[in-house]
């Protein structure tokens, strides 16, 4: 049985593709895969609190001197990295806000990459902590920045995931992202081409 924990950032809800997409994703799983768990959580939402003074205070002092004041600064980051290491696959929908990720979605990733739980400082320097997982990360854009879109450079959403999820040693990530949504024929051939994406990866991830 694998684990798999589903993240929607979208603060949208039917009109969201990003949910649409992650949505169609695990039903497709899981219908191939009936023995699976899937755990979800709507941080769009339902959003996450940002990292704050008493937050970074805990994080970055041992447990033992923590005042209960302190404790409590961690215990939402807790339970979500708690959440995210009984995983063993993720599948996030992610719409692209100006030309990166909902600031719903940051707070998260800055809530669960933290020393000690999901990266470790070491005489060589970081390494990271969660590893032997997998991850889909379905993202909705406006704009074409595919490959070949004099609009790529602008694109910071996918770089910036691969970098931050590979920072805590998740590497094994597949992108399907669907460009050009904010209508005509151009959205329709590319929510196609994302659904015909996610049916391949069912059978591959």
């Amino acid at each position: 049985m694998v684990n798999i924990l589903h993240i929607d950032s979208s603060p949208r809800g039917e009109r969201s593709h990003s949910r649409e997409l992650s949505k169609e994703f695990v039903s497709s799983w899981k219908a191939a895969h009936p023995e699976d768990a899937i755990a979800y959580r709507d941080i769009g939402r339902h959003t996450i609190p940002h990292v704050n003074e008493a937050w970074i205070a805990s994080a970055f002092s041992p447990p033992e001197t923590h005042t209960p004041e302190l404790t409590e600064a961690l215990r939402i980051s807790d339970e979500l990295i708690d959440e995210f290491l009984a995983a063993d696959r993720y599948v996030f929908g992610v719409p692209m806000y100006n030309f990166n990720i909902p600031s719903t979605f940051k707070a998260y990733i800055d809530q669960i990459v933290r020393i000690n739980r999901t990266v470790a400082i070491e005489a060589q320097g970081f390494r990271g902590l969660v590893e032997g997982k997998k991850a889909v990360i379905i993202t909705a854009r406006g704009g074409d920045f595919s490959a070949t879109s004099p609009f790529v450079a602008y694109d910071f959403q996918e770089p910036y995931l691969r970098t931050i999820f590979g920072f805590i040693g998740i590497t094994d990530i597949q992108f399907i992202n669907a460009n050009s949504l904010n209508g005509g024929d151009a959205r329709t051939q590319s929510l196609s081409e994302a659904q015909a994406a996610i049916q391949n990866l069912i059978t591959q991830w």
